[in-house]
């Protein structure tokens, strides 16, 4: 049983949780010397429309596509070697766990406790709550500590 971690993927969707996620995992890839995907599933699952999804998403991948290359250079200007930028369309509920993780051999899976979405965590449960129960490697959640006592 090895104590390091070899491959990270950290789930970003913009909010504040996944940032500080983010920053976890900068701090815990440094440490193991790991390559980190950066993650981001821009998700047309929730919509009644898949013509409206699907013209969110374009308008969404520009911004998310700023979002993960300022992250990757944040994690480059931290030392880290190998930083990978995943986007794609989808569910992320399904798309983490069950395609990228396997294909990027992810050893641990780092996310924010609660996303930008609270309708459809309310209606339908949370990302990090799928991907704590689906995941076949290490999950590590990251709480906004603001947000505990609420």
């Amino acid at each position: 049983m090895t104590l390091e971690y070899n491959q990270i993927l950290v789930a970003i969707d913009g909010s504040k949780e996944a940032e500080l996620a983010f920053k976890k995992s900068v701090a815990i890839a440094s440490r193991n010397n790991a390559a980190l995907h950066l993650v981001s599933i821009i998700d047309i699952s929730f919509g009644s429309l898949e013509a409206y999804a699907r013209e969110y998403a374009k308008e969404t991948q520009k911004s998310t596509e700023e979002l993960l290359q300022r992250y990757k250079q944040e994690a480059t200007d931290a030392g880290i070697t190998f930083v990978n930028v995943i986007i794609e369309l989808g569910s992320p509920k399904t798309k983490i766990t069950e395609e990228v993780a396997p294909r990027v051999n992810a050893d641990l899976i780092i996310c924010g406790a609660t996303g930008q979405n609270a309708a459809e965590r309310i209606f339908l449960g949370s990302v990090s709550e799928r991907i704590v129960r689906a995941a076949a490697c290490d999950v590590l959640v990251v709480r906004n500590q603001d947000t505990i006592s609420q």
